[in-house]
């Protein structure tokens, strides 16, 4: 199962209840990478843009290579209206960039989905010497805040989530200092969000396991989870972290 395209199945939910990323973050890239009119970007699989409309309005000439076509439609009718906007559907391991194209080259959760000789190497021959690449994405804890809840629910996935197949996606993201890039800084940024039962069942559900999940286990699963989260006074409060991993190509 090729699971880079499992989310391409749900868009618009996908586009509702994934969460976004914190405005500090878009400043620090803005202001270390000098994102502005001129400057050639590429984002790395954007889904349905949860991290591009800051980026698209520094001016920059904006590309984006997404795998899914109907991610590729939701992105065309969300930011076909920008001028610098511009996207291809097709997959980034196999698509052949000119060299030393871009000044900044960014992945929003996506990169790990890709082997890391392909994602590292590909991407630093795509970057003009002196260019940037960054890695980000959400990193959530549901068990700090609400330890006794979170046991409940492990006990329901115990029981009801089997999915045919599991997807391992996972990257170790400093490697990339190993593919010539140098300069790297690290920076992270925490946030709190607190969903009643609904909420939560519906941002689970675009998980991509959970998307996966099949009857007979599908129905009492998320009935499960949501008595679960009812029974605790119907809210989970969930930690978000985003770290920022960026390096530079060497001049």
């Amino acid at each position: 199962m090729d699971f880079r395209k499992t989310f391409d199945k749900i868009p618009e939910r996908f586009d509702k209840y994934r969460p976004r990323y914190c405005k500090e973050l878009f400043q620090e890239l803005e202001m270390v990478c000098g994102l502005k009119l001129g400057k050639k970007v590429l984002e790395i699989g954007p889904g349905t843009g949860q991290a591009t409309e800051p980026v698209l309005k520094t001016g920059c000439d904006y590309t984006a290579i997404e795998l899914g076509e109907n991610f590729t439609a939701l992105m065309k009718d969300k930011f076909g209206c920008y001028q610098n906007f511009h996207i291809v559907n097709a997959d980034f391991e196999n698509y052949s960039f000119n060299k030393n194209i871009f000044d900044f080259v960014y992945s929003a959760a996506t990169i790990q989905w890709i082997p890391e000789e392909t994602a590292f190497a590909k991407t630093y021959k795509i970057l003009k010497p002196g260019g940037y690449f960054a890695m980000f994405m959400t990193r959530s804890d549901e068990t700090s805040a609400n330890p006794s809840l979170r046991t409940e629910i492990d006990k329901v996935y115990h029981k009801y989530f089997h999915v045919k197949e599991r997807y391992h996606c996972k990257i170790d993201y400093e490697n990339v200092l190993n593919y010539g890039f140098e300069n790297m800084k690290y920076k992270e940024w925490k946030s709190v969000r607190k969903l009643n039962a609904d909420e939560y069942i519906c941002y689970i559900s675009t998980h991509c396991d959970h998307i996966t999940l099949e009857e007979p286990y599908k129905s009492n699963f998320y009935a499960g989870i949501r008595n679960a989260i009812m029974e605790a006074g119907n809210e989970i409060i969930i930690t978000d972290t985003i770290p920022l991993y960026l390096v530079q190509k060497p001049l």
